[in-house]
């Protein structure tokens, strides 16, 4: 599933302490928080939320399953619409 997710992204999922993880920079804070927006509703629709922190311009994300001791396909699919959130963050 990983290399299907990190197909054509030069910056990469990676698999840390059992979970997905990724950190995404941007040009300022108002683009970190307005990707983790985004990020939040998808989450929150799915019923799957991430653990995250955010300092200035950086997102870091790690994902895992927690009903499940580790990682499902509820991660690689939110991890997937997160890279869409992204490609519309970086658009504006």
């Amino acid at each position: 599933m990983l290399p299907k997710l990190n197909q054509g992204l030069k910056n990469t999922w990676l698999i840390q302490a059992g979970k997905l993880y990724k950190k995404f920079s941007f040009a300022n804070f108002s683009q970190a928080f307005s990707f983790m927006t985004q990020v939040a509703l998808l989450a929150e629709k799915a019923n799957h939320h991430p653990e995250w922190s955010n300092v200035y311009r950086h997102v870091e994300i790690h994902l895992v399953s927690h009903d499940v001791g580790g990682l499902s396909a509820k991660d690689f699919e939110l991890a997937h619409n997160i890279e869409q959130c992204l490609s519309l963050t970086q658009k504006k």
